[in-house]
């Protein structure tokens, strides 16, 4: 009887020690962040990502995009994505609202957007939050911020185009004109331009650049009217640093049967189901990697070690920028084109090339480095 009366007792403990943890599982995942690695208490990080746009850019927005999905499908994270559309009065206002609910990280990116993100985070010191692309070196102890060597991804692109330009390649003439259409005349976007003129000319020194500016990011009709222009004065290539306008440059190469550039993400292969005539004109993409950007820094902050209240800047040397090298520049590209590439690839990689940067230049030295390769 004692032996039964016994196991009944140490029975009983074992049940009420199980029904403790529980309690102890559910009140945790009503947590949000702790003060460590920004991660919810039950392990499942809530993350949102707010667009200051729309998708379907098939470009910047879209890869941020990407780097979401990873984010759920690799580390297992409830996640959303808010389109908050290009009314600029809205923006704001939806950080607060996003900041006021739990989750754990907030994301969005640009550096249009950095001082009011900056702004909700100092507002809101117990969330984590990153800003995937800026400019701006200055945050909040709670801000994660990204930035990425455009000015160097822009010269090997630009090398690929004066190399485009002067080969024998299908679509290219005998004019050593080459083509740059941006979203806005502003430093972000002249980082590029700069970075594509230097490439250019470290190939040929006599290249014509010829540059167009949209004035906005969201009008294809205004990017492909000016491609137009360009592909009709001699241009057989041109970069697209426009985000959704630049969609417009891509039809017009269509139209002309000429060479484009893409930006941000590997375009070709973003428009090859849906449009292979025109994808196969996108010869190769200056790409911020943005998706595994995203991807580790939510990782590095779910495990405690991402180092909040800095800037990086991601390069070639962390794979933070790269040129698509897909089925659509090896079949585009001659091989010994490639090699060629390749190689300044490799310098840029090894540091043996510096390349200047618009951003830290007066407007005057970004027009004169423009005025002197205009056709």
């Amino acid at each position: 009887m004692k032996k039964n009366v016994l196991v009944l007792l140490i029975a009983m403990v074992m049940v009420l020690v199980t029904a403790c943890g529980s309690n102890t599982d559910n009140q945790a995942s009503t947590g949000n962040s702790d003060s460590n690695g920004g991660t919810s208490k039950d392990g499942n990080l809530k993350v949102i990502l707010l667009i200051p746009g729309t998708l379907g850019d098939k470009s910047f927005f879209d890869a941020a995009n990407s780097g979401l999905n990873k984010v759920k499908e690799e580390l297992g994270a409830e996640t959303k994505v808010v389109e908050m559309g290009t009314d600029k009065t809205k923006w704001e206002p939806t950080y607060n609202d996003i900041a006021a609910q739990d989750w754990d990280v907030v994301i969005s990116g640009g550096s249009e957007i950095t001082e009011m993100f900056n702004a909700v985070a100092e507002a809101n010191p117990d969330k984590k939050f990153i800003n995937y692309d800026t400019d701006i070196e200055e945050a909040p102890d709670n801000v994660y911020s990204m930035t990425y060597a455009t000015n160097e991804v822009s010269f090997l692109a630009g090398a690929a185009a004066a190399y485009a330009t002067r080969s024998d390649m299908e679509n290219a003439n005998e004019d050593n004109v080459i083509g740059f259409v941006g979203g806005m005349d502003i430093p972000g976007i002249n980082a590029f331009l700069v970075g594509y003129i230097q490439g250019a000319q470290y190939v040929d020194p006599d290249v014509k650049v010829a540059v167009s500016y949209a004035g906005d990011f969201v009008n294809p009709a205004k990017g492909k009217e000016l491609s137009l222009i360009q592909y009709n004065s001699g241009v057989d290539i041109i970069f697209n640093v426009a985000g959704g306008t630049g969609l417009g440059i891509f039809d017009a190469a269509k139209e002309k049967k000429k060479y484009a550039i893409g930006v941000d993400s590997d375009q070709a292969m973003l428009l090859k189901d849906t449009d292979p005539e025109k994808a196969n004109l996108i010869v190769t993409s200056a790409i911020k990697k943005i998706d595994s950007a995203i991807l580790g820094a939510v990782k590095r902050l779910s495990e405690g070690t991402l180092e909040m209240g800095k800037r990086d800047i991601l390069s070639f040397v962390e794979d933070g920028v790269g040129i698509a090298e897909n089925e659509i520049y090896t079949a585009a590209f001659p091989e010994d084109v490639q090699a060629k590439i390749e190689e300044v690839k490799q310098k840029l990689i090894n540091k043996e090339i510096k390349v200047d940067n618009a951003m830290g230049m007066e407007t005057s030295e970004v027009e004169a480095i423009r005025n002197a390769v205009k056709p």
